[in-house]
């Protein structure tokens, strides 16, 4: 790169057919549209041209690899994915996560997200460079609008008064599923909404038990599938569950905080080191059904909820990317 001249970014992403609807393809769709309001930036989208100076890798299945091989400037692999998250999510994870160390060598710099990812990952490969960058979240996009909650909730014929507990994930045991339908049993009155599909399809862990489950459960329970407008169900709802066992982030309890939404998850070392205080965490299935009646914990952590998601502003994150772009630049 020469002086003065601005930093050729190439992002690239897999995120064709439903795979457009996984986390890192989310993330990596965010992070590029707010690095174009960046001066110095000139950033391009699953580009095979090889006159970058940096190429961004957010997936690293085949098509990003030959991508990889075409690079000249410096490749980045941002670490959405590791061994452990893996594990209950996808089928034949014991034989794809001994790849992973190979895989990660093959960039010149990798990106974790998170301190548990950024210890997995350096344990695995201690000599690669590793840069910690958190997720973000676009604030003035992720808000709590009254309108599309209400339509929400009347195309899916739940009454104004019905509490509503939201969980977005892909459909697997690893994202905690089955408590999800164990909890709506053991609540009647509430209506659980579960936003997400197979991304993986038959190759997700448990995929045909999954949806035989799913025509079993009961009429307080809603399999919307992936929708277009994430702001819809987020505005319906009034609790957001997320019972995920394993993540190196969770950005769907940083969206959900951004509308003012009161979150429940699991106690995972993860959640407690990026979200602290700001959300509940319960250790048994069994002790959600008292979180969700604690009105006064559930209204605390609501009024600071979209105040905590301005530690994670998506300019900034950007922010943070643009500065690493610089040195490996140069």
């Amino acid at each position: 790169m020469r002086e003065g001249m601005a930093v050729k970014v190439n992002f690239y992403v897999e995120d064709m057919l439903f795979f457009r609807y996984i986390g890192c393809a989310t993330v990596a769709r965010t992070l590029y549209r707010h690095l174009q309001g960046f001066p110095d930036i000139d950033v391009s989208w699953k580009s095979f041209a090889n006159s970058s100076d940096i190429v961004h890798f957010h997936t690293f299945g085949p098509l990003a690899g030959l991508n990889r091989r075409l690079a000249r400037g410096k490749t980045i692999l941002t670490a959405h994915s590791t061994p452990r998250v893996n594990m209950d999510n996808i089928a034949l994870a014991r034989a794809i996560n001994k790849r992973y160390p190979h895989i990660y060598r093959r960039f010149d710099h990798i990106i974790t997200i998170s301190r548990p990812c950024h210890e997995e990952v350096t344990s695995m490969v201690p000599d690669m460079p590793v840069t910690m960058i958190p997720n973000g979240v676009d604030r003035e996009f992720f808000q709590r609008d009254g309108e599309k909650g209400a339509a929400f909730r009347e195309d899916y014929h739940i009454p104004p008064d019905q509490k509503v507990v939201l969980t977005v994930a892909q459909q697997t045991p690893r994202k905690g599923l089955y408590d999800f339908l164990a909890l709506s049993r053991v609540c009647p009155d509430t209506t659980f909404v579960w936003i997400g599909g197979f991304p993986y399809g038959a190759l997700s862990k448990d995929y045909g038990k999954i949806k035989k489950m799913k025509v079993r459960c009961g009429s307080n329970v809603i399999f919307p599938g992936h929708i277009n407008d994430i702001i819809r169900p987020y505005s319906a709802a009034d609790v957001f569950f997320m019972p995920s066992y394993a993540e190196t982030f969770g950005l769907v309890i940083l969206e959900a905080l951004s509308c003012g939404l009161p979150v429940i998850a699991r106690d995972i070392p993860e959640f407690r080191d990026i979200y602290g205080d700001s959300i509940l965490y319960f250790r048994e299935r069994s002790d959600v059904p008292a979180l969700l009646e604690d009105t006064a914990q559930l209204d605390r952590c609501a009024r600071h909820a979209r105040e905590f998601s301005a530690r994670f502003d998506i300019r900034d994150i950007a922010a943070q990317h643009v500065r690493l772009y610089r040195e490996l630049a140069e």
